[in-house]
């Protein structure tokens, strides 16, 4: 995960923590609500892994006894030993390996906020973190005219909260912040819309993005 990545990331984290008093915010307070932040996100995580590898051996349980219980395996020798039988993909057994995947999602996403966790103390993710909140900060009521100007209608309080986070993230590197090619800010938050919110989203995102950079970059 690159140090900026890591930036804007951290900071979608700590713009689901503002409220209407952000002017009050300073870089001790930012700082502060991101270390709770993270360590809610790995306390999370550590139980979502697991929660999921006790769904991992009910499954390994399950299939054992199917095997067990196998006709295959019933008509032999009590002292043998189990041989391999076919798996029958059943609707049940879907249900299962569904879950397996999610599981193994689960773990790799905690594996992503151990490496956030890490990265949040390196000085330059540090460094880009403040520049994305300092320059939202004071130029919020413009940033949130033009995500309320470019999404067609749309009133702002209807946005999706997370929706409206990305934006405000992506918009301040486009116009304030202004380190980092326009395309990659754009994917970047296409990303962050593809692994925290709808299927919807990043297209909306990436309309309004495109609108911004032709308007005011």
């Amino acid at each position: 995960m690159q140090a900026r990545r890591a930036s804007r990331e951290l900071s979608l984290v700590l713009f689901s923590q503002f409220d209407n008093n952000i002017k009050n915010y300073k870089k001790e307070n930012f700082m502060s609500i991101i270390l709770k932040s993270v360590r809610t996100l790995v306390s999370s995580a550590a139980d979502e892994v697991s929660m999921s590898v006790s769904e991992l051996n009910q499954l390994k349980n399950e299939i054992i006894e199917y095997e067990n219980n196998h006709p295959d395996n019933l008509s032999r020798p009590i002292d043998s030993i189990n041989i391999p039988v076919e798996l029958k993909l059943t609707s049940d057994f879907e249900a299962k390996i569904d879950t397996m995947l999610n599981a193994a999602d689960k773990t790799l996403s905690a594996l992503d906020i151990a490496e956030l966790c890490t990265l949040s103390q390196q000085e330059d993710v540090v460094r880009y973190l403040d520049l994305i909140c300092q320059n939202y900060k004071n130029n919020k009521e413009e940033i949130d005219r033009m995500i309320g100007e470019f999404s067609k209608g749309w009133d702002i309080n209807r946005i999706f909260k997370i929706d409206k986070d990305i934006l405000r993230i992506a918009i301040t590197e486009l116009v304030y912040v202004k380190l980092t090619p326009h395309k990659v800010v754009i994917d970047e938050a296409l990303e962050l819309a593809k692994k925290y919110s709808t299927d919807d989203s990043p297209s909306f995102i990436n309309g309004i993005l495109a609108r911004v950079v032709d308007k005011n970059v």
